[in-house]
């Protein structure tokens, strides 16, 4: 197990530089120079909001902005995940909804803060962009660090499932909290063409140790996933956006009392202008990292995706300069 885990970490990794250097030409020809000296200007937009659908992106909130994002998932959409025509194919349920606020401390620093119906999960989270794309590959790709920390205020006999009703059993506030780290590694192939890789980490603090009876591999407080994701212009303001990751995770790998898929979401980004708009289709319940990366148990197969959408909108919070007369 442990060896085909490395294999596709290492091979996607592979996939992702070998397609970073067929692709030079393409971004060459689009350098800005000056004087026939190369500027290392920097690409932009590589992607055109702060997530896809379920992955992180490079893109950071500007400095003095703020970028406020409603995000829906409703319910399952096929028949044989409790979906079908009685439930309007999901649009009777709803399995997450969450409000979040971005801000921008710097160009590269952003911090951010939402609260999520699935866990009731409140989330703090940081996001650093170290590394930028330049047009002439100078710098081949851009780079950023994700962090995040949810925090669980369900009712102990939600949050413990029944564990704390044990006399023995100490309930501590540090129990319910969640984090997750993630390094995002992405590039912009020409105009139309963006993808990126993201190792992740996830730690909880509390979990029941369940064991899977097919290989008798415990739940464990960490595991590690390896995410994709990609985006492709159709015409100037419509985009079709994709992700994906593969959770490594011993006790999630055909646990047949109770199973886990990997999360993957398809969609469509339109560009108004004023606002981001994603309509998406995933089997993730979850938005949060916190919540969707443990926790994915419906089969894409099986109808268990779900149709939901994302608006974001960027508030200036600087000040007007104002000219003296």
């Amino acid at each position: 197990m442990k060896i085909i885990q490395k294999k596709i970490v290492g091979l996607s990794a592979l996939a992702f530089l070998s397609f970073a250097a067929f692709a030079q030409d393409d971004m060459l020809s689009l350098l800005d120079s000056k004087d026939g000296k190369k500027t290392h200007e920097k690409t932009i937009a590589t992607f055109k909001d702060p997530k896809i659908i379920n992955a992180q992106t490079t893109e950071t909130v500007k400095k003095g902005t703020m970028n406020f994002s409603i995000t829906h998932r409703f319910g399952n959409i096929g028949v044989k995940s409790n979906g079908g025509v009685h439930s309007l194919y999901g649009l009777d349920n709803t399995a997450d909804i969450r409000l979040g606020f971005d801000f921008g401390i710097t160009d590269k620093l952003t911090l951010g803060f939402g609260r999520s119906k699935q866990n009731e999960l409140v989330d703090g989270s940081v996001k650093y962009r170290i590394l930028s794309q330049s047009i002439d590959n100078h710098v081949p790709f851009s780079l950023a660090l994700f962090g995040e920390m949810g925090y669980n205020p369900q009712l102990p006999l939600q949050f413990y499932s029944g564990m704390a009703e044990n006399p023995d059993f100490k309930q501590k506030p540090e129990q319910r909290l969640s984090y997750t780290a993630q390094m995002i590694l992405a590039r912009k192939f020409g105009w139309r063409f963006s993808m990126e890789l993201l190792p992740s980490y996830v730690h909880r603090n509390f979990v029941i140790a369940n064991v899977n009876p097919n290989n008798g591999a415990k739940e464990m407080n960490d595991f590690y996933g390896i995410g994709a994701g990609a985006r492709f212009k159709i015409v100037q303001r419509v985009a079709i956006i994709v992700d994906y990751f593969y959770i490594l995770s011993d006790y999630r790998m055909n646990n047949t009392s109770k199973a886990f898929f990997s999360p993957l979401g398809l969609g469509i980004e339109l560009d108004t202008g004023g606002h981001i708009f994603h309509l998406t289709f995933t089997n993730s319940a979850g938005i949060v990292e916190n919540n969707f990366l443990p926790n994915t148990t419906d089969d894409w197969l099986k109808g268990g995706f779900k149709f939901g959408f994302n608006i974001s909108r960027v508030f200036n919070l600087g000040h007007k300069n104002v000219v003296k007369s």
